[in-house]
């Protein structure tokens, strides 16, 4: 399988912050601190209310590389991919959502644990091995154990990865990764703690 230009982007940035909170307002106010602090990739979870509207908002601007995370079926893909969506994630194997990232041309992150459900995705098309949940399967060391099985699949674990465990993650075979609670934490912005939200960001980019 050829691979998407897009993957190149999101190796060079090494993690991609995962937007996940019950507010909009929370996640606005997220990406804007995470912005100043020097990140340009988002991805905007569904669980976040009327997700599509803030990627389309994210998407005018040609800096940023946003995408759409647990991404449940077709028509849920399709409106991100409306929205503006460059990427979708979905936690498990689904290959229904291969056909409208591909005529779309955006890339598609498949959630995968075992060997069997990285084959399943890389089969189904999928570009990205999303290996979640990745620190309870086995943190660092499941990932250079699949990696051995699957040298040409491009995995990103996500769950449990923070800017400590970041480099083990990467060294271990992981093109790149996702970070969620670690790195935006809605407790932090609710109590309006912007110095310790771009603290985490400023330690991922020099890291």
């Amino acid at each position: 399988m050829r691979e998407h230009p897009l993957i190149n982007q999101l190796r060079a940035a090494r993690v991609v912050p995962v937007v996940r909170m019950k507010s909009a307002a929370h996640a606005a106010t997220a990406i804007s601190w995470l912005y100043d602090a020097g990140l340009r990739i988002f991805e905007i979870t569904m669980t976040i209310p009327d997700a599509p509207a803030l990627i389309r908002d994210l998407s005018s601007d040609p800096a940023l590389l946003v995408g759409a995370g647990t991404v449940p079926d077709v028509e849920t893909a399709e409106t991100c991919l409306r929205a503006g969506a460059r990427f979708l994630v979905s936690p498990w194997v689904d290959p229904d959502l291969v056909a409208p990232c591909k005529r779309a041309g955006a890339v598609l992150m498949s959630g995968a644990t075992t060997p069997t459900e990285v084959r399943a995705a890389h089969r189904a098309g999928a570009q990205v091995v999303k290996v979640f949940p990745a620190s309870s399967a086995g943190g660092p060391a499941h990932i250079k154990a699949l990696r051995s099985v699957f040298p040409d699949v491009v995995f990103c674990p996500t769950g449990g990865v923070d800017p400590g465990n970041l480099a083990a993650y990467l060294a271990a075979g992981a093109s790149f990764v996702g970070m969620g609670g670690r790195l935006v934490d809605e407790s932090l912005v609710a109590a309006n703690e912007q110095a310790a939200v771009m603290d985490v960001a400023r330690q991922i980019l020099a890291a």
